[in-house]
C-alpha cells in the first residue's frame, strides 16, 4: 500500500467515526438515562440550553439531544439541579421553565 494510499484511507476512517460519534450525541436519551438523572436529583428545564447543548425536545424537525439551534432555546430542555431551574441567572432576564416556552425559537 502507498503512502498516499494510507493516509486517505486513515483520513475516511476519522470522517466514519465522527460521523458515528454525531450521531450517538443527537439520540434522544434512554428511558434509563431520563431515570438515572432524575432519581439523581435532577429537573428537566426549559430554555436554559446553549446552542447544541440542549438534552432533548428541541421542537419539530429535529431528533433531539444536542439539536438546539439557538441559545436559551424555549422548546428545548436540559437537565439542571433540582430546584434551580426558575432561579438561573440567564442573559437579558431570561429565566427557565419546567414546561416549553415560546421565546427564542429558532426562525
Amino acid at each position: 500500500m502507498s503512502k498516499k494510499s494510507t493516509i486517505n484511507t486513515a483520513a475516511l476512517a476519522g470522517a466514519v467515526a465522527a460521523a458515528l460519534s454525531s450521531l450517538a450525541i443527537a439520540a434522544p436519551l434512554s428511558q434509563e438515562q431520563v431515570k438515572a438523572a432524575m432519581d439523581g436529583g435532577k429537573e428537566k428545564c426549559f430554555g436554559v440550553a446553549l446552542k447544541g447543548q440542549n438534552d432533548c425536545a428541541a421542537g419539530p424537525g429535529t431528533t433531539c439531544q444536542a439539536t438546539s439551534t439557538v441559545d436559551y432555546q424555549g422548546n428545548a430542555w436540559k437537565f439542571v439541579d433540582g430546584g434551580t431551574c426558575a432561579t438561573m441567572d440567564l442573559p437579558g432576564d431570561r429565566k427557565g421553565s419546567p414546561e416549553p416556552l415560546s421565546r427564542d425559537l429558532p426562525s
